[in-house]
């Protein structure tokens, strides 16, 4: 386990996903600023950012507890599904997937509405 968050590991698997850490920033539900604390372990991470970060860079779940330093949370096992589960799962995913991209254009709109105000003064 890293004594401290291993940065450039992390954005290097960020660069091979053709990610950033704003990717990471609105995955986490964070600010940039939160996100470069948590790069310069200046923050902890929660079990629930740990797996949304593993998600993001495309890791394994041990491996980025290991390297998130010494006072990460390992997330709580998952048990694998049945194969029968299979296909609720999928649908699961897709609507969790069908979720954030409805967030994301809720926030978008909230965004051009403001600034719609912000011209109009």
């Amino acid at each position: 386990m890293a004594l401290f968050f291993d940065q450039s590991w992390f954005d290097e698997r960020l660069a091979r996903q053709g990610k950033s850490r704003d990717d990471v920033a609105e995955a986490l539900r964070l600010s940039r600023e939160a996100v470069d604390e948590i790069f310069k372990d200046q923050r902890e991470l929660s079990p629930n950012q740990v797996t949304m970060l593993a998600r993001v860079i495309g890791a394994p779940l041990d491996e980025v507890v290991s390297r998130a330093g010494i006072a990460t949370p390992m997330p709580p096992a998952v048990v694998p599904a049945a194969p029968e589960n299979a296909v609720l799962l999928a649908k699961l995913e897709a609507v969790e997937q069908r979720l954030i991209r409805m967030e994301r254009a809720i926030a978008d709109m909230q965004s051009l509405i403001l600034a719609t105000r912000h011209d109009e003064t």
